[in-house]
């Protein structure tokens, strides 16, 4: 599950109103323009609060209270829907009794424009610019669709456009750039998708052809960059657990046009890694459930009423946290057990140690014992693990306080795979020897099997070599 790229599903059509339930991330699609206008749709709210209303809405909010106690949440984001949305469900009981007073809010919105000083909302956002919005706003080209170049070109008639120096696809746009209905984005070929997320598949480095399980995919836009950087060959595997969120990765899929997905619907941690059908799974890329506290500024968080009261259930020493922990340590000793498996990636958009070198560490002497090691994605990225144990510099972090959500990578490799760079400079000496096709290395005797290919061809074509030249001085 993964709450900071539902925000490309929000601009791309309406909210996905069966997670209403489980989402305090619903925020998060509120990134740009949208996150302002949120803030604004709360205070209309808060203004059109009277106190004629008061009493009706504490029976609506005790109608609507749930075990997480977000009714409150949920009435302020029905409210944003309501002055800015395309379109708002009946269904509930906060719903129903914010259509009923859909006019005070627009009333209220119109006063609040007055007290202002503004002749619109645009101007009004602008008035009430949020450090939320300071970011830029990153695209990433879907390249199974579109080349980097045509969307750099299509993207600089509406606004400035830079390529990112890390991910080879994204695009660096203006903070704020509103890009909800363009051709773009809705035919797929370009994804809103923030760095930090662009950097996991990239990170994970599947080739064309492979076998690939993305463990937790929805709402897709990992699974539609895996698909991308292979080419669309060879086969992904993208499990979701939830119904509705399956439905949520189809559309992604269908939208990007990513032909080698295949959406299994159930947990991952059912899957049976010893299952034949599972035996050619080269990479993994795990990016669980998590407390999404790296991006609690794009979800607004601050505006909640929890979060004032210090209510702050993703704190890094909640229940929550530590019960995320303990099913993320169990997804990724799951994903280290498939057999075949190369590569497998970790990632989070947590900022609590918990969830990131907490769990690699109680993973990692399994994950040796098997043959992994941690291996080092973006090298050149200057932020890495917390010093908390041997092997930390290894993982990847990305502040939330930069350009960048805040992010948690990391790359176990086997070892075997990580060595294949080491041993790169011999085999192009080893290239210097006669091709095996020749005449004279086709006469060779049989090949010793505990020697690499490499050293059987040096250790058989010399003595053959000198043979044939006794033979020249006959």
């Amino acid at each position: 599950m993964r709450g900071e790229t539902d925000l490309a599903h929000y601009n791309s059509g309406p909210w996905d109103r069966a997670g209403l339930a489980s989402s305090n991330k619903l925020a998060s699609s509120l990134l740009g323009p949208q996150s302002q206008t949120s803030e604004l749709g709360l205070n209309v709210y808060r203004s059109s609060n009277s106190q004629a209303n008061f009493s009706r809405k504490q029976c609506i909010e005790q109608q609507v209270e749930g075990e997480n106690n977000k009714q409150e949440e949920l009435i302020y984001v029905t409210s944003y829907d309501i002055l800015f949305g395309q379109e708002v469900a009946t269904s509930g009981a906060a719903e129903k009794f914010l259509m009923h007073s859909k006019n005070s809010l627009q009333s209220a919105l119109a006063k609040l424009l007055v007290r202002e000083k503004t002749k619109n909302i645009e101007d009004l956002l602008l008035k009430n610019h949020s450090p939320v919005c300071s970011k830029p706003r990153y695209v990433r080209v879907n390249t199974l669709k579109m080349d980097v170049e045509t969307a750099v070109h299509g993207l600089e008639s509406i606004t400035k456009v830079a390529k990112d120096d890390m991910v080879p696809d994204l695009l660096k746009l203006p903070s704020g750039t509103d890009l909800h209905d363009h051709p773009l984005v809705t035919s797929g070929s370009v994804v809103v998708q923030g760095k930090a997320s662009s950097m996991v598949a990239v990170a994970l480095c599947p080739q064309p052809g492979w076998e690939v399980l993305d463990a937790c995919a929805a709402p897709g836009n990992k699974t539609v960059h895996l698909a991308a950087l292979m080419k669309g060959m060879g086969n992904i595997i993208a499990c979701e657990l939830h119904k509705e969120r399956a439905r949520l990765l189809e559309d992604t899929i269908r939208r990007t046009g990513a032909p080698n997905v295949n959406i299994f619907q159930g947990d991952f941690l059912d899957l049976d890694a010893r299952d034949p059908k599972f035996s050619k799974i080269r990479a993994i890329l795990l990016d669980p459930s998590c407390s999404g506290s790296g991006i609690a500024r794009e979800r607004l968080d601050y505006l909640l009423p929890s979060f004032k009261k210090g209510e702050d259930g993703d704190a890094a020493n909640s229940q929550r946290v530590r019960n995320l922990a303990a099913f993320q340590t169990k997804a990724l000793l799951h994903a280290l057990s498939f057999p075949a498996v190369e590569r497998v990636v970790y990632s989070t958009c947590s900022i609590h140690q918990a969830e990131n070198e907490d769990v690699i560490s109680s993973v990692l002497p399994f994950a040796t014992s098997i043959g992994f090691e941690l291996a080092t994605p973006f090298p050149q990225w200057p932020h890495r693990g917390l010093p908390v144990f041997n092997g930390a510099e290894h993982l990847l972090r990305t502040d939330p306080t930069e350009e960048t959500e805040g992010f948690f990578i990391a790359l176990f490799a086997r070892k075997s795979e990580t060595n294949k760079s080491e041993e790169a400079p011999e085999e192009s000496h080893i290239q210097k020897l006669p091709h095996p096709s020749t005449k004279k290395i086709c006469r060779m005797r049989k090949p010793t099997p505990f020697l690499p290919l490499r050293k059987m061809l040096q250790y058989n074509a010399i003595p053959l070599l000198r043979h044939n030249r006794k033979r020249k001085r006959i």
